[in-house]
């Protein structure tokens, strides 16, 4: 009988320990889940840049029956292109040349069955790479005066188009996160002040991706560079 009375105090006393556990183990959780109340916000920098770096291909074709003479009339137009582009201040380090591209309309086996006027057309580049943005792109405005030599541009063709760069991310990158970062903690204070809470400490931070996009269609020489940081902070009442 006693024995049977001590495993009944026992198991009364368990019972009661683990409605304590339980009791204390949910206050707990609750002050817990208070202290992880959070907003997350996201910051803004984006600021307009001037490339620093040109790439500016001069395609020039001609067409001929005859192949010496077509080869003559490149190699006649690429110093005529080098001598316009040293004369307007380019140097010589930033000019580049390829070899030019012969085609025998002859030895084609597909297209019209009409025979072409010209047996040959020739299209050789020479590339413009420069840091003086500025410089080269008023160079650009005076390209007719190669026309005017009796060189043949091809100014429309996608791969005659120049392309801008902008190389200088790693310079300005601590500025614009700082400033995505303030625009961040701007919004959340807010938030805070609004939601009657107190701002805490950052919970977690992601910093997006940079992006380096033309300002518009017209102006590819200018830059939009563009991040966005996203952070959480800790609220308290």
């Amino acid at each position: 009988m006693s024995s049977a009375k001590n495993a009944l105090i026992l198991g009364i006393s368990l019972i009661i320990s683990f409605i304590a556990i339980g009791v204390i183990g949910s206050n707990a959780l609750l002050e817990h889940k208070s202290m992880e109340r959070s907003v997350t916000v996201k910051g803004l920098s984006e600021r307009e840049y001037l490339a620093d770096t040109v790439i500016w291909p001069i395609q020039f074709t001609a067409a001929s029956n005859d192949l010496t003479d077509i080869y003559e009339t490149m190699e006649a137009s690429n110093k005529k292109v080098i001598a316009f582009l040293r004369e307007k201040g380019i140097e010589s380090s930033e000019i580049s040349s390829s070899a030019p591209s012969i085609t025998d309309k002859s030895a084609q086996r597909y297209g019209s069955s009409r025979s072409a006027e010209f047996r040959y057309t020739a299209t050789q580049a020479i590339t413009v790479y420069s840091n003086k943005v500025e410089q080269v792109r008023g160079v650009m405005g005076d390209l007719a005066d190669l026309g005017k030599e009796g060189i043949v541009l091809s100014s429309e063709d996608y791969q005659a188009q120049p392309e801008y760069l902008f190389t200088r991310l790693n310079e300005v990158k601590p500025k614009m996160i700082e400033e995505a970062t303030k625009k961040a903690r701007e919004v959340a204070e807010k938030f805070a002040t609004d939601s009657n809470s107190q701002l805490g400490k950052i919970k977690q931070a992601r910093q997006g991706q940079f992006s380096i996009s033309p300002r518009d269609r017209h102006n590819p020489h200018l830059k939009n560079v563009r991040v966005v940081s996203t952070i959480e902070y800790y609220l308290s009442d």
